[in-house]
């Protein structure tokens, strides 16, 4: 299947097209601390997958768990932006919804490259 063809490709560029301006409004303070990292860490996530898309066998496996960790990581900076009430309800519960459906994708390509 190419890139064009999986939904993965499309959910996470969906969810950094929402969450890269979403940043701009997090307290200017924390925006060389925390949102870098919360952009960088999203960021990693589509570029392991583009790794992912290229390579074959264990190594795309291996990028694949790359992906996974990365994906979890934003659960945390979501969460905390959330807690902190730099994103409101509707804002966290639209990107969890985002980022659980790019964990439910990612996980089905993790299966499918197992056989």
């Amino acid at each position: 299947m190419t890139q064009s063809e999986m939904p993965i490709f499309s959910k996470t560029f969906d969810l950094l097209t929402w969450l890269l301006p979403m940043t701009n409004y997090f307290p200017r303070a924390h925006r060389h601390s925390f949102t870098q990292r919360l952009l960088a860490t999203a960021f990693d996530l589509r570029e392991r997958l583009e790794e992912a898309n290229v390579a074959r066998g264990p190594e795309r496996q291996a990028k694949l768990k790359e992906a996974d960790i990365a994906l979890s990581k934003l659960r945390l900076y979501l969460r905390l932006a959330e807690r902190w009430h730099w994103l409101n309800p509707g804002q966290y519960q639209h990107a969890a919804a985002m980022v659980a459906e790019v964990g439910r994708l990612l996980g089905g390509w993790q299966k499918i490259s197992n056989r």
